[in-house]
């Protein structure tokens, strides 16, 4: 199998690359998924996928994987023509055409800016965002949910990102405790080795997620849980465990080659940890802290601000030390 995934990989990107398509569709089940998927991932951002398979209402990660590839759920099993798979098939082939023949809006070509979210982090970053697009930056928002955090580094490996506000660098937390939104232990090296400015703050590391409550290990069945939605449960982190996400977050920004801030908010790390909210908790907030402090390149800036995540002044903040690293890299290429 692995082989013959290999070898759909390279017989679609060469077809690709001489332009023998526009589109690419598929069905299959778990076998032709595989084979499948491993063809369209290998194609180019932008470039319609669509793939109609019977896992596609499982797990769908190790078949997207960090691309965007449309999968659609077959409902019934993909041998033969019946009365469901006619219509799945048909609605399948109309998504793939209508994809190829849409024309895309021209968008205005600016400098990158990816940014980290949550859903406890937002307000941040829509106010941080808002000011650098003012600045004429465009900013793509990436959800931290492991894939997002993935797609993310991809493509500031590939040089796709001029710059970096990674105000959410909760992934971290799911690699550390096991949650399910991890994006591996690579988070956080892209933008270190491409050498690009960085603003990086401690969202959401107060938080592991996991799926329903059901789903929650035994093993911490006792501590902090908040039901966010029917299939989202937020565990807080405790002490330790921000002991050892400081370490893990200074050897990572350390390093950096380039330029980089990190931005602290001094009453709580998201919307749940604020004074009075579920989360709050300033003893493991201060031991993340002081394990970061301890163990971070004595050159690189730490900012303290007397405010939440999600405050005003701490966004207009992120924002501001993002543009001046940019402009001084900027003056500094003239």
């Amino acid at each position: 199998m692995e082989v013959m995934t290999r070898g759909a990989a390279a017989i679609a990107a060469r077809l690709y690359g001489e332009r023998r398509f526009d589109g690419i569709i598929g069905l299959g089940g778990t076998a032709g998924t595989a084979i499948g998927s491993s063809a369209m991932r290998a194609l180019p951002f932008g470039v319609p996928k669509v793939l109609v398979s019977t896992v596609a209402a499982g797990d769908t990660r190790p078949y997207v994987g960090t691309t965007d590839l449309t999968m659609m759920y077959s409902v019934v099993d993909v041998a033969g023509v019946n009365r469901i798979s006619a219509r799945v098939l048909a609605n399948a082939a109309g998504a793939v055409v209508g994809m190829v023949e849409t024309p895309v809006p021209v968008v205005e070509e600016r400098p990158i800016i990816a940014a980290s979210m949550f859903g406890n982090t937002t307000p941040c970053v829509d106010r941080a965002r808002a000011t650098l697009e003012a600045a004429g930056f465009e900013v793509l928002v990436f959800h931290a949910t492991g894939a997002g955090g993935k797609t993310m580094e991809s493509l500031i490996t590939d040089g796709y990102v001029d710059a970096v506000l990674d105000v959410t660098t909760t992934e971290w937390a799911d690699e550390l405790c096991g949650g399910v939104f991890s994006a591996g232990p690579q988070r956080l090296e892209a933008a270190a080795r491409a050498g690009i400015p960085q603003v990086i703050s401690p969202g959401c590391l107060d938080m592991v997620n996991f799926g329903a409550l059901d789903t929650v290990p035994p093993q911490f069945s006792a501590r902090s849980l908040f039901r966010w939605n029917p299939n989202v449960t937020l565990m807080r982190t405790n002490v330790e465990e921000n002991q050892q996400l400081g370490r893990i977050l200074a050897g990572k920004i350390n390093l950096c080659a380039g330029p980089v801030t990190v931005l602290w908010p001094l009453r709580g790390l998201s919307q749940l940890d604020s004074d009075g909210k579920e989360f709050w908790w300033p003893e493991a907030d201060a031991a993340l802290f002081e394990a970061l402090r301890k163990d971070l390149r004595p050159d690189i800036p730490v900012v303290e601000l007397d405010a939440n995540i999600n405050d005003p002044q701490f966004a207009d903040r992120a924002a501001q030390e993002l543009l001046a690293m940019l402009r001084t890299g900027a003056a500094g290429q003239s």
